[in-house]
């Protein structure tokens, strides 16, 4: 769906300003940093197709060429524009790891105690109206792996099933 067919309330751009950017989805943010699509294909349907074939965290492990050719789609010759999206995804990109490793000391961080858990969201989660139950998914050795929100309840409960979890 384009960009301008969703109602103005439903776009991602009100959505950030209205919700902050947590209540985007990867394609949502993803489509902010392409910022404009081009005829036929939104940046919201690019950022779908992306996340489509490729997972979040296989896009930076892909190449300038290969992320360009995805981008041009099926038009023949690569566009300034497709350039200035490639640099837009690269410094974000980059821009996120250097916040992680001055963020955790590193990209991984570990978790030793419900102390360390509550130090990492309670930024994020602490001031929320609504309980959230949040899934760490850990390694061998109690560094994240990944983040999940399972469930966002009322006031005070949540309904979780087991099988949300990572």
């Amino acid at each position: 769906m384009k960009i301008h067919d969703l109602p103005n309330y439903n776009r991602p751009s009100s959505k950030i300003l209205r919700n902050g950017a947590e209540s985007l989805d990867s394609a949502e943010l993803l489509s902010i940093i392409f910022g404009i699509g081009e005829k036929g294909e939104s940046a919201l349907e690019l950022s779908n197709r992306l996340l489509k074939k490729y997972k979040l965290n296989e896009i930076e492990e892909l190449g300038n060429r290969e992320i360009l050719d995805f981008i041009k789609n099926k038009r023949n010759k690569v566009e300034t524009k497709d350039y200035v999206k490639l640099m837009r995804l690269l410094s974000l990109i980059e821009l996120s790891k250097r916040y992680n490793k001055t963020k955790n000391n590193g990209y991984k961080r570990s978790i030793r105690s419900a102390k360390d858990v509550y130090l990492l969201l309670r930024d994020r989660y602490g001031n929320k109206k609504k309980e959230y139950f949040i899934c760490l998914c850990l390694d061998t050795k109690n560094r994240i792996i990944k983040e999940e929100v399972v469930s966002v309840g009322t006031l005070n409960s949540s309904l979780v099933h087991p099988n949300n979890c990572c």
